[in-house]
């Protein structure tokens, strides 16, 4: 009967003390994930060298199917990490990117945007006077001269004309899943995407392609 009562004690403790190790580890598991640390620029130079591959070269084109890779200086830093969030997320279709994101954590994807988007374009002042109209309402988000009127939205101006097509053809058929995004882009005809693209990409101060260094054998 001892025995039998110093089994049962036992087994009620070691439920007691898992059952214990179970709430802290859902406790912990519960916690939100630490907010990443101020934007470091050098490090993010460091963890981007394989994006200048591809938004390093002027000119440089997606290989298939075939469009301008997008430049990225003067873009909004916060812009950015949503956008290689949803590279990372699978919101965006697109596997190279995919695959080059999935490893970056937080403060990786922080600190790249700060380092490609160096100092982001300021609005020039002088907003054209002729917004098409398939443009009016890009303009409440973009702005009239394609500066993004908040961080969280891209700037426009200068950015490739056939990546702009492509980005909006992508949001018109699923490739990418903003919904706000994607309800504006369902509408449009072919030839609206091609005014919209031809206005943004048209405008300054522009967008421009991050410079990359070119390797020298031997040097530091």
């Amino acid at each position: 009967m001892l025995r039998g009562r110093a089994a049962a004690v036992r087994a009620v403790s070691i439920a007691a003390i898992a059952a214990g190790a179970l709430s802290a580890g859902l406790t912990l598991k519960a916690e939100p994930a630490a907010a990443p640390a101020a934007p470091d620029p050098h490090h993010g130079k460091a963890v981007s060298y394989t994006c200048l591959g591809c938004h390093g070269i002027e000119g440089y084109k997606n290989a298939y199917p075939m469009y301008s890779v997008p430049e990225l200086r003067g873009q909004n830093a916060e812009y950015l990490v949503i956008a290689l969030h949803g590279y990372r997320d699978g919101d965006r279709a697109h596997i190279t990117m995919h695959s080059q994101t999935e490893s970056l954590s937080e403060q990786d994807m922080t600190d790249v945007a700060a380092y490609l988007a160096g100092k982001p374009l300021a609005a020039s002042g002088k907003p054209p006077t002729a917004v098409p109209a398939a443009a009016q309402l890009c303009v409440s988000c973009h702005g009239q001269d394609g500066i993004a009127v908040a961080p969280i939205y891209p700037s426009l101006a200068g950015q490739h004309e056939d990546y702009l097509v492509r980005a909006l053809n992508e949001y018109k058929h699923g490739g990418r899943k903003n919904p706000v995004m994607k309800g504006f882009a369902a509408n449009l005809k072919d030839e609206e995407i091609a005014q919209i693209a031809a206005y943004f990409s048209g405008l300054s101060p522009a967008l421009d392609t991050e410079p990359r260094p070119y390797t020298v054998f031997g040097a530091d």
